[in-house]
């Protein structure tokens, strides 16, 4: 059963002016022609402005190369969705039948969607100023994990030197698929490290790519495991 969206609104902190937008900011394009992708649509570019102001001034010493990284990684859809996850928004979706079915409520489109949407739906009841605030709660705990010792190497080269820092083996990165046509084909690769017995599957349009994703999973399941 779909949960009503006053109850997340509560939760995410937010009070709406006009609730007709919040619920819209949730309803899939499945659901109605009266859905949330033109919002989402304004949502994205807002987040990006928002968050590359907080970089910008968090980090007055980073380079354009620099703060362009630590914006994507935040904002990308991966981001997005967990931080959607966190909240439970999957709940509250009003999707199709067919999405319900294949459930589209996990998918990290519709989640990130559906939470760039509600910011749009903030900015338009509310202006910037309620989108910058509540945008810098919601990103709080990520902002702050952020370093720039960090985000000036790749994902693969900090899992390395971090192995090697504790005298351990490097990390093993396995191709467990390759699909799809020539030229657009997915790669899945698995990394494993001997501090953790539990594996990441990481995905992209090269090996290369795929075992970048893969060792930056790796990197916040180890992150995680010290907390």
């Amino acid at each position: 059963m779909i949960k009503k969206p006053e109850i997340l609104c509560k939760k995410l902190g937010l009070t709406f002016n006009n609730p007709a937008l919040f619920t819209m900011a949730l309803t899939h394009r499945s659901f109605s022609s009266k859905n949330n992708e033109r919002l989402e649509f304004l949502g994205d570019s807002i987040l990006g402005f928002v968050i590359a102001e907080q970089l910008f001034q968090q980090f007055p010493s980073a380079c354009e190369g620099v703060l362009s990284r630590l914006r994507a990684n935040l904002v990308n859809q991966s981001s997005l969705a967990e931080l959607a996850r966190e909240h439970q928004m999957g709940d509250y979706l009003l999707l199709g039948s067919g999405e319900l079915k294949s459930g589209g409520f996990r998918r990290d489109s519709i989640l990130s969607d559906a939470l760039e949407a509600v910011i749009a739906a903030l900015f338009i009841d509310q202006g910037i100023v309620a989108c910058q605030h509540w945008i810098a709660q919601l990103f709080a705990e990520k902002l702050a994990n952020l370093s720039l010792d960090n985000w000036q190497k790749d994902p693969k080269t900090q899992l390395q030197e971090l192995m090697q820092a504790k005298k351990m083996d490097l990390p093993d990165y396995e191709l467990i698929t390759m699909s799809g046509l020539a030229h657009e084909q997915t790669f899945k690769v698995k990394c494993t490290v001997p501090l953790l017995a539990t594996a990441t599957i990481g995905s992209g349009i090269s090996r290369k790519k795929a075992e970048q994703a893969a060792a930056e999973q790796m990197l916040e399941l180890l992150n995680k495991d010290k907390q």
